[in-house]
């Protein structure tokens, strides 16, 4: 099962029989697999009801929490697309001199995962049970480092409303490089330059001076884009103050959390999958690759042992329903009891009853003249007396 999802089936039921010598086929891999992830998804959603049941208290959380949510789209059966969201936390470290870089890394640690195929309400709602458990509320200061799409924005106003939001920088210089693309082309130095400058100021000096030089670039479409897309999410623009409070200003976590939980294993070589199984994947996925196996196992055993009993039950059940229904025998009556004023036949005559043979319980001593007490001898042979005798 841990192998199944790290790799594809046939692969794992492979690595099984090399390693342990237990031949496995690759439609048993995945049975199995599908089957834990179907029921630590099972599990998931008992913990979701509890906690709007009982409220219970918040863990603490870190000084600083990095959130980050994006969303990432899987292969489906019938040649569809599903768009996969994806929630990653993080507790944010104090920031470290870099010599190659001659500046000072934010970093985050002790990442882990949500992931759901879903509508963004429901993903927003299922994620409570992560951010309840790595204390998202009870956190110093959170900051929500999203690439700015409103169901983002709906996402943290739901988990932590005062949250720092912070635009993805890489995401940002994203419009500044297609903006300059449309004034001087794809590949021309000079839009290479004014994006790499314009990167520089945005970093250092906040978007201010960046909106001016956009404003002075024309009218062009990917111009007039990037710029109405910055001017609305100035606030989000203020990485000066951000990277002086040591917040990060990166989504790169969530970004690597698309690859590595969601598209590393959902999306390869030929994969279509079924709309039900994505979910019970990702459930795996999120422990495996936040290391949280150890955790996990023992809930998915006691789950899918339930699970095993409740079926054995519904076995039970439906046979004997089906017991109970069969139909009696129809008794038909001879032809001649059916003939017009022929008396009816006599009952067959009862069968004497059978002798009863004494069991072992309550047995009694024969009588003193019963034949037994008189036939000594020949009890005790193991052979019928003959004439000799």
């Amino acid at each position: 099962m841990r192998l199944g999802a790290w790799l594809p089936f046939a692969p794992a039921a492979t690595l099984l029989t090399h390693f342990t010598g237990v031949v496995v086929s690759t439609s048993t891999t995945r049975r199995l697999t599908e089957g834990a992830g179907a029921a630590l998804l099972a599990d998931q959603a008992d913990d979701l009801a509890r906690l709007e049941r009982e409220l219970p208290d918040v863990p603490p959380g870190p000084p600083i929490q990095h959130l980050s949510v994006d969303g990432a789209f899987v292969p489906l059966v019938g040649g569809t697309w599903g768009e996969v969201k994806t929630l990653a936390l993080g507790t944010v470290v104090p920031p470290r001199w870099s010599a190659r870089e001659q500046a000072w890394q934010i970093h985050t640690s002790d990442l882990s995962y949500y992931a759901q195929l879903a509508d963004h309400e429901t993903f927003a709602w299922a994620a409570t049970l992560e951010t309840h458990r790595r204390g998202t509320l009870t956190a110093g200061t959170v900051c929500a480092v999203t690439d700015g799409a409103a169901w983002c924005q709906h996402f943290i106003d739901l988990h932590r409303p005062d949250a720092v939001r912070i635009l993805d920088f890489p995401h940002a210089v994203g419009y500044l490089a297609q903006a300059a693309q449309a004034v001087w082309g794809v590949d021309s130095d000079q839009a290479r330059r004014w994006t790499q400058q314009q990167a520089e100021t945005l970093r250092d000096a906040g978007p201010e001076s960046v909106v001016a030089a956009l404003r002075a670039l024309g009218d062009a479409d990917a111009v007039v884009t990037a710029l109405t897309y910055l001017e609305r999410r100035r606030a989000l623009l203020q990485y000066p103050a951000f990277r002086a409070a040591g917040y990060p200003i990166g989504s790169g976590c969530v970004e690597s959390a698309n690859k590595l939980v969601v598209e590393a294993r959902l999306k390869g070589s030929g994969m279509h999958w079924d709309r039900g199984q994505v979910n019970a994947m990702l459930a795996l996925r999120t422990v495996v690759c936040a290391d949280r196996w150890d955790e996990a196992w023992p809930r998915i055993q006691a789950r899918r042992a339930v699970q095993q009993r409740e079926r054995r039950r519904q076995r039970h059940c439906a046979h004997r329903r089906g017991v109970a229904t069969l139909p009696l025998p129809v008794v038909v009556c001879p032809a001649a009891t059916e003939a017009r004023g022929a008396p009816d036949p006599a009952p067959p005559a009862a069968a004497p009853d059978p002798p009863v043979v004494p069991t072992s319980l309550g047995r009694r001593p024969p009588a003193a003249d019963h034949p037994w007490r008189r036939q000594t001898i020949a009890r005790s042979l193991p052979f019928r007396r003959s004439a000799e005798f």
